[in-house]
């Protein structure tokens, strides 16, 4: 009672249904998707159309646009297909229609048209009012035995008219033209093909249903783009064939022509869905950005009245390697693209991904069930027609009999009940119509003494006009009758034999290829598309440096010019209060083992460290690597390859050394890899590459040295701390490491731009106690020496590691401390950097050959306040001299 509202009063609203919102969401969002994939995005595998495209075409059929009829405004389609079947915005419908007359996005098209339809070139069409279209005889083929009962009609958005499902499409349309689309959750990306092969393997196929992959492949060796082009390699389209999923290579078709001088790429054709103006963008860009700098200009020459709808010149520098230019195009450009081969297509309306083979076998289940249904329409209507004609001979055999009833009866409907009540004898029959047409009759009426017309007979006998009853009318009826008869017997026959239905559908492809077959228009390559960056870069040597603060950066070569003994050189670009740590020559094409003071590895390219000017920065060494924040790059060692018998060993600033196969550095992770085992406090200085029988020299801060051999040190993993190579002092510390030349001489460089070289000298060890102690650490003036002491103190004998050393060069107040060492020859050449980012570049040749006890002379002036923070040694067989001043 206490729910019931007052007398007069509003009804309490009933309780709304609660709901899962979960579940109304999943229902909701099925629908949506099924939608899509069913309705809009994927095409039937029968005819290859998506609904869009088979709206249009069906609307153009009922319009009469066939391809002898004359052209139509496509405002007129696109309003017919809307009224009529496709619901949706006329801006869809006619892009939908444009794309099938454009011959560069459909291998085949399926609609002619007259007017502004756009260009490879990228231009759009003309608005549907200004241009007319009309079915190509190929749609025209897709569309035959639309009205023969082929397929399945459903009613359309209103149920005012009728669509068909599908198209029964003689043509394998999928195939040929392909399709693309994206769903919900799924994707659909056929390539093209070409019509003779997919008809020539269709054919084999119908002859041998039991052909493997690989005689299919012979028929069809793969995709065929309207816009032709090169695809490079096979195993992509073995791929996508065999599990319906691959990817191909497809490159533009291009031409190098050398004239003199004169060096030139020509683009012909542009890669399938991609526009020639966009690809002139790209270019241009390219050149814009100095990402590719050998491109002097880029010229359109093409042409379509000449025959040329694609034609992009473009003019290389003098001297530019044309190879090397192509593939950069090819790496950074559309000039060469990766397409998809998704074979997503519906079978039976659900979404299906499908081999090749499939995909043909589906086509022909449809075809062969066209066949059957055009055929069972046929029988009937001929069995529908002979029986009226049955009728018309037995009116015309009793002629008299029939006028006496029609001018008897006093309306039609007492004409047609007497004209069933008529009997006629079969001798009356066969005198009237002949013994054959009456064996004929018997067999479908079956053997009686007299005949009587049906209800439908003696309707179509009343209708007749008195002229169907001339003589002449009469030998049509026979001979009509006769032809009907020997069709019916066609169609059973045909309706009772698969084989003679694949017989057939043979027919109608031979019909196919013969009419509209033309030649491959792209080219297969077994070559592979893989471009490796490594192709893309020139073989060069370049300077690379990395600052204190993290900056790094590389040069070309001839930035730095030759000078002389003792000139200043020219600024390297660092920032006022940074000064270069690391500073060396190696080739675009080297690996870059780049160590950290806390002895982690990190593995770089040098194309890939940024290129910049000499006066510029650099850029941060933290976008090039992943640097901890408290790491920085202390050792860096070029390495072309990680083959062969080497090792890197590496030392510590506390004199410990570590060696380790390369091969284990050659497989570093994002973050990098441990490179060596540090003691607490201890710092990586120095990693060099040594082979079997290599010495080593490592050479302190206060000028001690010690030479061994590499096999005294045994190899380790990298996870190791490593041991001794030389006994330091407290207030000594290890600056550097060099693998021993005997034909060679140990460059020294102390901090104020001193420094000195001497000979290394022959492998004679001398005679050391197991513990290594005991060295020489002083030796006499080269000046104040006998001459055997002479010779010892120009070379360096070998040692066992852990000892002390020797005297390398003495270290006092003009010299500074010594801050690295380089093995070099006379041919090498010198760059010095400071602190203060000046540099230096002499020949070897003009630092004087001491002895090591001995301080050296100077090497590059250096202001004040500032010191030489590196040194990088460079061949001078690979530069060209400059003749410049030496206070240059």
């Amino acid at each position: 009672m206490a729910d019931t509202p007052p007398s007069g009063g509003t009804p309490a609203p009933l309780p709304m249904p609660t709901l899962e919102i979960e579940s109304e969401l999943r229902d909701s969002y099925l629908a949506y998707a099924m939608s899509v994939i069913v309705s809009r995005a994927l095409p039937d595998v029968r005819d290859g159309l998506k609904p869009s495209h088979r709206r249009i075409l069906v609307a153009m059929n009922d319009l009469g646009l066939g391809p002898s009829s004359s052209t139509s405004k496509c405002a007129a389609i696109v309003g017919e297909t809307m009224k009529r079947y496709h619901p949706h915005g006329d801006a869809s419908i006619y892009d939908s229609l444009v794309r099938m007359t454009q011959n560069w996005a459909l291998r085949y098209t399926l609609v002619h048209g007259q007017g502004n339809f756009g260009s490879i070139a990228g231009l759009p069409a003309a608005a549907h009012r200004y241009t007319e279209a009309r079915l190509t005889n190929l749609a025209a083929e897709m569309l035959e035995d639309l009205n023969n009962d082929t397929v399945d009609f459903i009613d359309n958005y209103d149920g005012k008219y009728k669509e068909p499902l599908v198209l029964p499409s003689k043509v394998p349309n999928l195939l040929i033209n392909g399709s693309d689309g994206i769903a919900v959750g799924m994707a659909t990306e056929i390539p093209p093909h070409n019509l003779g092969e997919v008809c020539d393997a269709l054919i084999a196929l119908l002859e041998n249903p039991n052909m493997s992959l690989g005689e299919l492949i012979s028929h069809i060796p793969g995709p065929d783009f309207p816009t032709g082009g090169i695809i490079c390699g096979r195993q992509g389209i073995i791929d996508g064939y065999k599990t319906g999923r691959g990817k191909i290579t497809l490159r533009a078709r291009t031409e190098i022509v050398e004239e003199g001088k004169t060096t030139q790429i020509i683009i012909k054709e542009v890669p399938f869905q991609q526009t020639r103006n966009r690809l002139a963008e790209y270019i241009g860009e390219l050149v814009k950005d100095e990402r590719v700098k050998d491109i002097s200009a880029l010229r359109d020459e093409s042409s379509a009245r000449n025959g040329e709808p694609v034609r992009l010149v473009i003019d290389l520098k003098r001297g530019a390697d044309p190879h090397l230019v192509l593939n950069q195009l090819y790496q950074f450009t559309p000039l060469q693209k990766t397409v998809s081969i998704i074979l997503l297509a519906l079978v039976d309306g659900r979404p299906r991904i499908l081999t090749l083979k499939e995909m043909l076998e589906e086509f022909i289940k449809h075809r062969i069930q066209v066949i059957r249904r055009r055929t069972e329409y046929k029988l009937r209507e001929a069995k529908r027609r002979g029986h009226i004609l049955e009728g018309q001979l037995i009116a015309i055999s009793s002629l008299d009999e029939v006028i006496r009833i029609c001018r008897s009866s006093p309306n039609r409907s007492e004409t047609k009940i007497s004209l069933q009540n008529m009997e006629v004898s079969a001798s009356v029959l066969g005198r009237a119509i002949g013994e054959k047409a009456l064996t004929a009759l018997q067999a479908e009426l079956g053997v009686a003494e007299s005949y009587r017309m049906t209800e439908a007979q003696a309707d179509a006998v009343v209708r007749l006009q008195l002229g169907q009853l001339a003589a002449l009318e009469r030998d049509e009826i026979y001979k009509e009758y006769a032809q009907l008869r020997e069709a019916i017997v066609g169609y059973e026959t045909l309706l009772a034999s698969e084989a003679l239905i694949r017989e057939v559908i043979k027919e109608d492809l031979t019909y196919l290829r013969n009419k509209f077959g033309d030649n491959r228009l792209t080219e297969i390559s077994d070559e592979g598309a893989y471009v490796d960056m490594e192709d893309l870069i020139p073989v060069e040597d370049q300077v690379v440096s990395i600052s204190h603060k993290g900056y790094i950066k590389r040069l070309p070569m001839d930035t730095y010019r030759v000078q002389h003994r003792g000139g200043k050189g020219v600024s390297g670009g660092t920032k006022d209060d940074d000064f270069v740590e690391h500073f060396f020559v190696a080739s675009t094409h080297a690996y870059l083992l780049c160590f950290t003071n806390r002895g982690q590895l990190y593995w770089l390219k040098v194309y890939n460290i940024p290129e910049a000017s000499r006066t510029s920065a650099g850029r941060s060494i933290a976008n090039v690597l992943s640097l901890k924040p408290d790491e920085m790059i202390t050792s860096v060692i070029p390495v072309r390859d990680f083959e062969g018998n080497f090792c890197l060993l590496a030392a510590t600033r506390q004199g410990k050394v570590k060696k380790t196969p390369l091969e284990d550095y050659s497989r570093p992770k994002q973050g990098g890899i441990i490179g060596i085992n540090l003691n607490e406090g201890d710092t990586l200085i120095g990693v060099c590459l040594v082979k079997p029988g290599d010495e080593v020299v490592l050479s302190s801060r206060n000028g001690m040295a010690i030479r061994f051999s590499e096999s005294d040190a045994r190899p380790m993993g990298r996870n190791t701390a490593g041991v001794w190579g030389i006994n330091l002092k407290d207030d000594d510390e290890l600056v550097g490491m060099v693998v021993a030349d005997p034909e060679g001489f140990l460059l020294t460089i102390c901090e104020n731009g001193y420094g000195k070289r001497t000979p290394f000298g022959p492998n004679t060890a001398d005679e050391l106690p197991e513990n290594g102690e005991e060295a020489v650490a002083e030796e006499p003036v080269e000046e104040e020496s006998a001459e055997g002491e002479e010779r010892s103190a120009m070379r360096y004998r070998k040692q066992r590691r852990g000892g002390k050393g020797v005297r390398d060069i003495r270290t006092s107040e003009r010299n500074g401390k010594v801050i690295g060492i380089a093995a070099v020859k006379d041919t090498h050449e010198l760059i010095l950097m400071t602190m203060q980012g000046m540099v230096n570049r002499i020949k070897i040749s003009e630092v004087r050959v001491v002895g090591r006890n001995t301080q050296g002379v100077r090497v590059m002036s250096v202001n004040d306040g500032d010191k030489i923070a590196s040194l990088a040694l460079v061949a001078a067989e690979e530069v060209v001299e400059e003749k410049v001043p030496a206070t240059t």
